[in-house]
């Protein structure tokens, strides 16, 4: 677990926005659990030992610095509160550059 950087709260809060969604609805933990593979980015923000995933919020795409594009997916769990703010850079290298809301592409889910 490590402390939620500023960067990743201000993403996720612009997503909820972009889904009228309220953040009294959908707390942003203080701290988070990073996934796997720390270089794509993916981090947990539900409790891992007794959240079930129920679906994504939003999805949206970004092109990092080398061109490469990368999947960003906000999850929610069964208690309807975020599970996951999942990155997946297609060729699987490392992101870059950690993307800015202006910088998303919006993809119908």
């Amino acid at each position: 677990m490590r402390p939620i950087k500023e960067e990743e709260k201000n993403l996720i809060i612009y997503l909820l926005e972009k889904l009228n969604l309220n953040i009294i609805d959908y707390p942003i933990s203080e701290n988070v659990e990073e996934y796997g593979d720390v270089a794509m980015g993916s981090i947990g923000l539900g409790d891992a030992e007794s959240s079930e995933y129920a679906g994504d919020l939003i999805q949206v795409e970004y092109m990092d610095s080398d061109d490469i594009a990368v999947v960003i997916t906000l999850t929610k769990d069964t208690n309807n509160k975020l599970l996951d703010f999942d990155f997946w850079k297609v060729d699987f290298s490392k992101l870059i550059d950690y993307p800015k809301p202006e910088q998303l592409f919006f993809k119908t889910i």
